[in-house]
């Protein structure tokens, strides 16, 4: 557990491991804590550094609600300069995906390579009506309904048909711990996200991952990043819903590990250390 100042927050973060940074960014019903079996299982190769978002987790709440994922992005810079790399790859998931992105495209230095798992085109994928009626339930949601009761709502649409009992709870567990000022932050960004005019101007090594059974941002959706992001890598995880990374860490690992040393980031072979 460690913290940093950046800007107004503090910052908290989980960080493991020997090797290039690898720095991993949560969704919005998450937080530091769902990345544990990363931490674990990338820390031979990576110093694995997993966020809690504003607003998420040990962090500090924003003073007033962040509208926009550049926001995000602004203090994820702080946050990388404050631990003192000049290049990090980023690996966000779900909303994560869209601070990195945006990160990404603004900072395009600051980035070895970019991972996205389950990734979300925000309003982009939805039709007027349906954005708005997406911000208004989930503002809805978050003033009525207390972080247990919408982690019981939430989760099971998260996770594939028959996941495993301890898997489930888990979940639950971490969702229980969303705060309003985070949730309406990133619902408000998502309700403002369309970030398909930036994705052609990505140009690091990136790999696109999703869950193959992901009923939140299905395949569909996954494949979209991967034909407007050049020379995108695409795999998929079977038996899997939108947290693949939690439902089948073993994979998910793998399948970074294989991406990130075929392009010559890893403790034994990096060129950014």
């Amino acid at each position: 557990m460690a913290f940093l100042l950046v800007e107004n927050y503090t910052i908290h973060f989980e960080i493991a491991g020997e090797g290039p940074p690898l720095l991993i960014l949560h969704g919005m019903g998450n937080n530091s804590q769902s990345w544990k079996k990363q931490l674990k299982g990338l820390s031979e190769q990576f110093t694995v550094i997993a966020w809690d978002a504003p607003g998420y987790g040990k962090s500090s709440d924003p003073n007033e609600e962040l509208k926009e994922f550049k926001q995000f992005a602004d203090v994820l810079k702080g946050f990388i300069e404050n631990l003192n790399y000049k290049s990090v790859t980023l690996l966000g998931h779900s909303m994560g995906s869209a601070i990195a992105i945006e990160f990404c495209y603004r900072f395009p230095h600051m980035v070895d390579a970019l991972i996205i798992s389950d990734a979300t085109r925000g309003s982009a994928a939805l039709s007027k009506e349906e954005n708005e009626r997406k911000l208004k339930n989930r503002l809805n949601n978050i003033e009525s309904l207390s972080p247990s009761e919408l982690a019981n709502l939430r989760v099971k649409e998260l996770l594939s048909p028959d996941p495993k009992p301890e898997v489930l709870k888990e979940a639950e567990r971490i969702y229980s711990q969303i705060r309003p000022m985070g949730f309406r932050s990133v619902a408000y960004s998502l309700f403002h996200l369309n970030n398909m005019e930036i994705l052609p101007a990505i140009n690091v090594p990136t790999l696109v991952i999703c869950g193959e059974q992901d009923k939140v941002t299905p395949v569909s959706e996954s494949l979209i990043f991967h034909a407007h992001i050049q020379d995108s890598h695409f795999v998929t995880i079977p038996n899997t819903g939108h947290l693949c990374y939690q439902e089948d860490p073993e994979s998910f690992n793998s399948i970074i590990i294989d991406f990130l040393t075929s392009i010559g980031i890893g403790k034994n072979i990096s060129l950014h250390q």
